[in-house]
């Protein structure tokens, strides 16, 4: 009996456990079922930008002159880059710092699940629930508001790796922005407050040949601008150059702020977050 024993443990102990992808992919599976069951989340999320697109693409009608361009058109683009951001840094920067509160990131800490994995998996989810809101936006703009969809392969390929870096960057600072509220009570102000203010100086609502040169260097710092410049060359095109600030939608410079950010996000996230709640130590 021994000696069967003993022949039977080295074979169960060499069994290879999940790669840290697979279990961040696991994750993000998760995260994803308990989003869509939280439906005031659900709702929140996907309402908040289809709400102020079709007020404000209400509101205000008419072409900018000299591109044919309609304001509804102009306000699909830049909410499609604040409805990215919003699904990352926003949703995350709350809902992380209700589980630390609440205790289920410390749970977490303590069973074998890499501690990558967890990141992965928020990413992951964060990719999918973005992607609808921008798929529904583009519907609406569509349908309502006369917006025309690419018809290229590389002006989607840009969508994409725009998409994709934003996403990415938006997410990662979420993570890191999660540590800054001292409980899940003062979480959405102390979240919510900085995002709000980055959409009005990052050409979501105001075009930037509205703005003083002083407004547009502070947004120039930040990945919200450029995200929304690289959503407004996928989808007002050549004619919509003109509304930037340097007549070109200078897409090297976006691709190189956004993995800029993704960076610094990493970076931020491996400094600063917490598993514990402070009141924990």
């Amino acid at each position: 009996m021994t000696e069967t024993v003993a022949a039977v443990t080295p074979t169960a102990a060499a069994v290879p456990l999940p790669s840290t992808l697979r279990l961040g992919l696991a994750r993000a599976a998760v995260e994803i079922k308990v989003f869509f069951r939280e439906k005031d989340a659900v709702i929140f999320t996907f309402s908040f930008p289809i709400i102020l697109l079709v007020l404000f693409g209400s509101i205000f009608s008419g072409s900018l002159e000299g591109t044919g361009i309609t304001v509804s058109q102009l306000y699909t683009a830049g909410l499609i880059g604040a409805g990215v951001m919003g699904a990352g840094f926003q949703s995350l920067g709350i809902g992380i710092a209700g589980d630390r509160d609440d205790g289920t990131l410390k749970r977490l800490a303590g069973t074998p699940m890499p501690r990558a994995a967890y990141f992965i998996g928020k990413v992951a989810s964060v990719l999918v629930i973005a992607f609808l809101e921008v798929l529904i936006l583009l519907v609406i703009g569509v349908l309502m508001y006369d917006l025309t969809l690419p018809r290229d392969v590389p002006t989607w390929a840009t969508f994409a790796w725009v998409f994709v870096l934003g996403v990415s960057a938006a997410a990662l600072l979420g993570i890191a922005a999660s540590s800054l509220p001292r409980s899940a009570k003062s979480a959405a102000a102390v979240i919510s407050m900085p995002f709000v203010v980055l959409q009005f100086i990052s050409g979501v609502f105001i075009p930037f040949t509205e703005m003083p040169p002083w407004v547009i260097n502070v947004a120039s710092f930040f990945p919200l601008k450029w995200m929304c410049q690289g959503f407004r060359s996928v989808f007002l095109g050549d004619a919509g150059a003109a509304l930037e600030t340097t007549g070109s939608y200078e897409l090297g410079r976006v691709a190189l702020v956004l993995g800029a950010w993704v960076v610094g996000g990493l970076i931020l996230c491996m400094t600063t977050f917490r598993w514990k709640s402070r009141r924990d130590g």
